[in-house]
């Protein structure tokens, strides 16, 4: 298989990036095609849809797991199910499949045309292996059952910042993060931190566009204590 593209996000490791496309509806990002796919040829026609499916790998997964069962954080970690009944990234085959929204397309930028898309899933520098349209009267199905997904509901992180951050944010240094905050505030409220993981002592850190973002969690709530420029 041939890597046709990239996609570029303000998410730089996996901590942090939503566990599923969708759920953070305003994370933009760009997919920049490798060179010998650098035609607008090749895109002809796509304005005409709204959303596109994306066929990526996994490329910051560490050794492949062998397991046939997984742990979804869904069920907290504790249960398994097959990895054919679950989207982990962990599989024989590291693909991934994303639904995301085009927002536009720029044909302008010196590596055009690049798709400017929000909603997905994958972080900064992942490899796509083919894009298609997303076509509603075929691929939507409103009415389908979601096994374990819908009797486990994910509860959202009521996110907080100190005075300290809020001060920070409005230095000279912070002008980008502060007009992205509301997009991490979403991202850290679907809790980022691994399902084993309750401590409400321990320090999280998450790479958010070249800053550093420190939390904490105690309950349902996610306080930010400090934002730092990256090295």
């Amino acid at each position: 298989m041939k890597v046709i593209a990239r996609y570029h996000s303000p998410l730089r490791s996996k901590f942090g990036a939503p566990r599923q496309s969708g759920v953070v509806q305003e994370v933009a990002g760009t997919i920049v095609f490798e060179k010998p796919y650098r035609s607008a040829d090749a895109i002809r026609g796509m304005e005409g849809f709204d959303y596109l499916w994306l066929i990526w790998g996994f490329s910051a997964n560490g050794k492949e797991s062998g397991s046939l069962t997984v742990r979804p954080p869904r069920l907290g970690g504790n249960e398994r199910v097959g990895v054919f009944s679950s989207r982990s990234p962990y599989r024989p085959n590291g693909m991934g499949l994303s639904s995301v929204r085009l927002d536009h397309i720029d044909y302008d930028a010196a590596e055009a045309p690049i798709i400017c898309v929000k909603g997905a899933d994958l972080i900064d520098g992942t490899p796509i292996y083919d894009i298609k349209p997303y076509i509603p009267y075929t691929d939507a199905h409103p009415d389908a059952r979601a096994g374990f997904t819908d009797e486990r509901q994910w509860t959202q992180l009521h996110v907080e910042v100190t005075a300290e951050v809020e001060a920070r944010l409005k230095e000279d240094g912070f002008a980008r993060l502060k007009q992205q905050f509301e997009v991490c505030k979403q991202l850290l409220s679907q809790d980022p931190r691994p399902h084993y993981h309750d401590s409400p002592e321990r320090v999280y850190n998450m790479e958010f566009g070249g800053y550093d973002i420190s939390f904490k969690v105690r309950g349902g709530q996610l306080l930010v204590i400090e934002v730092r420029l990256q090295n």
